[in-house]
């Protein structure tokens, strides 16, 4: 045996060139079927994972991306512009409704800001007092045209005569205008009553003490002693801009909207529940309920949405406004359902398939599917509680095994150049290796 083997190189290397490529190719084509069997014995064992058709809970979701559009926090800023004298207050300080913030000397412009505001305050002042004073008149005429009216033609039960009567008519009139006339001029008070909260709120937004707009705890105070205040006036609408010189927190919860897909709209309802995230707050998360869906949508590039408004069902002083956030609102709750792994569904057109093993038997079985989380889904028909289903499974081809490249292909030595063929022997009948027409 040992004399055989040392006898194979020397007779290996006495043949021609041609041969010793044919010899090669022998070796390699047979090693390559050896290999190939054995794979395929290997691989006759497909990996798949299994699990148990259960019956739970589903919890079905929507998920959207918004921003917080009020957090609990109120900005406090002026629209004067001078040089800050004191500042009154300090982070974390609680303070009242009206309480003064700071103070500051104003500039010319400030002060012209001021007189303007003072004498727009003076105005509506005076149209609340001369409206409330000719409501008084009013009231008096009401009541003297009431009285002439039932002393002089007035019944309690009048007949048709009594109505077609001029003076009835007259006096009846007289008395139902005035009674119109008094019923306006309340509106008209109601109307200057507003104007004058509007000319104040006006004042204090240019006067040189900033007061708290409500009560609450002070924060993200960005004045000081000495700095200068400055605002500019538009002149395309004449408006003043204002500068936040401080916030103010307070027990409100904050607010977030996102927008709602087309398909997604019609799946949200108001009070349903949500549970909120934050970029910046990747630890924490939040619970909230929807209050209510713009119906009426927005279109933008030609994809409609529709806003939606969630509140919190708590707040926190890390949320601040405009901050992005994500909600998933919860659409539906089924119990007492089949479930099985997403994973195990395939499902082509309106068809959907779970391939099941029964007594180490691989079965394609079609199933009707309902909803679905997105790890879990609804089996509604197919299947049975406790049935196994197998996840990531990839049924064989029909021939079976797996297929594998000859070591003669293309793909494997890049194949042998069109007419180059490798002839062995001698004269026009040789042995061809390759491809093209023999020579």
């Amino acid at each position: 045996m040992k004399s055989l083997f040392r006898s194979i190189p020397v007779w290996f290397l006495s043949l021609s060139l041609p041969k010793k490529i044919f010899v090669l190719l022998i070796i390699l084509g047979t090693g390559w079927l050896i290999y190939g069997k054995l794979f395929s014995k290997q691989s006759t064992t497909q990996q798949y994972q299994t699990s148990k058709v259960e019956r739970g809970t589903l919890v079905v979701s929507v998920t959207e991306s918004g921003t917080v559009a009020v957090a609990n926090r109120i900005s406090i800023s002026t629209q004067t512009s001078g040089t800050i004298n004191n500042v009154y207050v300090s982070n974390g300080d609680s303070v009242s409704a009206g309480e003064k913030i700071a103070d500051l000397t104003l500039d010319t412009d400030g002060l012209a800001r001021q007189a303007q505001a003072f004498a727009q305050l003076l105005s509506a002042q005076n149209n609340l007092n001369s409206a409330q004073a000719k409501l008084n008149s009013l009231q008096s005429t009401l009541f003297k045209t009431n009285q002439a009216f039932v002393t002089d033609r007035g019944v309690s039960n009048p007949s048709d005569q009594d109505r077609a009567d001029p003076k009835y008519i007259e006096e009846n009139a007289e008395w139902l205008q005035a009674e119109a006339d008094y019923k306006n001029q309340q509106g008209v008070i109601s109307q200057a009553q507003a104007g004058l909260n509007s000319a104040g709120l006006a004042y204090n937004a240019v006067s040189s003490s900033i007061t708290a707009p409500t009560d609450g705890v002070i924060s993200d105070i960005t004045i000081a002693p000495g700095m200068v205040v400055t605002n500019t006036q538009s002149s395309a609408n004449n408006s003043i801009s204002s500068q936040v010189v401080a916030s103010i927190k307070h027990t409100g919860t904050p607010i977030i909207t996102v927008s709602l897909s087309e398909i997604d709209a019609t799946r949200v309802k108001p009070g349903q529940k949500a549970t909120i995230t934050f970029d910046a707050l990747p630890d924490k998360s939040f619970t909230g309920r929807v209050l209510g869906i713009d119906t009426t949508g927005t279109i933008a590039s030609g994809v409609t949405s529709y806003p939606a408004t969630i509140a919190l069902d708590s707040g926190d002083d890390a949320i601040l406004p405009n901050m992005s956030s994500s909600a998933a609102i919860i659409t539906n709750v089924k119990d007492n359902v089949l479930l099985v792994p997403s994973g195990a569904v395939t499902t082509r057109g309106t068809q959907s398939t779970v391939y099941t093993m029964t007594k180490g038997q691989i079965e394609s079985t079609d199933v009707t599917i309902g909803d679905s989380d997105g790890t879990e889904t609804e089996i509604v028909t197919g299947l049975s509680e406790g049935d196994t289903v197998l996840i990531g499974y990839l049924p064989r081809s029909s021939t079976g095994g797996t297929t594998s490249a000859s070591p003669f292909s293309r793909s494997l030595f890049g194949g042998f150049g069109g007419g180059g063929n490798v002839r062995i022997g001698g004269g026009g009948g040789g042995i061809r290796a390759g491809g093209g027409a023999g020579r």
